[in-house]
């Protein structure tokens, strides 16, 4: 394996550039899919070299269950500066099993709560809750998906820009944005060099639901407006995979693209553009990425299995 198996755990720093550059040059569609493909992959490579790091530590250890010749100089051979890396990898590793079944389980449960306030309601695509504190947010899951909304939020918009509000979040719905969101926030807590892409891809799904928002009302002014109106009222979402209309990304620099012209749909940019030389970096990275972990987990698996006696 070598050095190789520690490029998964820095090759994301390659998707950088496209994490700044997608929201200023891509559609809010192609940068969400892009980015968080990229990340995905990234955050599995990472892991999985990240765990056989780990083995070879594990190995070490005294008392562990582990064969005996998997601590056998030629396996620890595999890595450099086995004794150092190996031991730093199993916390390393435990910490992102940890964060991620937390991030899930939180999920989880919050989506769970907020059906179950629902279920004395009428079974409709939107569930308006006669609350005090402004909020409105999109509801995967249960019988059916639901969009949330409070009556303090709504009485401080005019009819156009309700229309706006219902049509952004059945967006979100539609295109299911909560697992994008989900997938992004689970590889920012694999690897740390992943959360520019987290950010700009909650940013870039909020944009996506603003274009299609802005398609259904025939009014992107309406739309703009109805955010700005929102982002200094709303409390936003009760938990960051789920998508709520003035959360998150920046608020000014939606507003300020509604009120231009629509973005220009393109399935992949030029290589002769700033933008294009990003996006190969991305997916260069990318792809290198996965070689160097599937390298590494093939190299791996034969040096064990040569080293596990019969």
């Amino acid at each position: 394996m070598g050095i190789f198996v520690f490029l998964p755990l820095v090759l994301p720093l390659t998707a950088w550039p496209i994490a700044r550059l997608a929201e200023q040059h891509l559609h809010p569609r192609t940068a969400t899919r892009l980015l968080t493909g990229v990340a995905a992959v990234m955050a599995l490579c990472s892991t999985v070299c990240l765990a056989l790091v780990m083995v070879v530590g594990t190995a070490q250890l005294p008392g562990n269950p582990l064969p005996d010749g998997w601590s056998d100089p030629e396996v620890r051979a595999a890595v450099p500066y086995d004794e150092v890396v190996g031991k730093a990898a199993i916390p390393a590793l435990c910490a992102v099993v940890a964060a991620s079944a937390r991030a899930l389980w939180r999920h989880g449960r919050v989506r769970r709560r907020a059906h179950r306030a629902l279920a004395g309601l009428p079974g409709t695509g939107v569930a308006v809750l006669p609350d005090d504190v402004p909020y409105a947010y999109a509801l995967p899951g249960g019988r059916r998906d639901r969009v949330v909304v409070s009556t303090a939020l709504l009485d401080r918009l005019r009819p156009a820009e309700r229309r706006a509000l219902f049509a952004h979040e059945r967006a979100h719905l539609a295109v299911r944005h909560h697992r994008f969101l989900l997938a992004v926030r689970l590889a920012a807590l694999a690897n740390p060099f992943l959360r520019p892409l987290r950010t700009a891809v909650a940013y870039a799904a909020e944009r996506w639901a603003d274009e299609a928002a802005a398609r259904v009302v025939g009014d992107r002014r309406a739309v703009a407006t109805a955010i700005g109106k929102a982002a200094l009222v709303s409390r936003g979402t009760p938990v960051a995979t789920l998508a709520g209309f003035a959360a998150p990304g920046p608020v000014p620099r939606r507003v300020a693209a509604l009120l231009g012209p629509p973005p220009a749909v393109r399935t992949w940019p030029s290589l002769f553009t700033s933008v294009g030389l990003a996006a190969w970096a991305a997916a260069a990275g990318t792809a290198v990425s996965a070689m160097s972990s599937a390298n590494a987990a093939v190299t791996m698996f034969l040096i064990l299995r040569a080293a596990t006696p019969l």
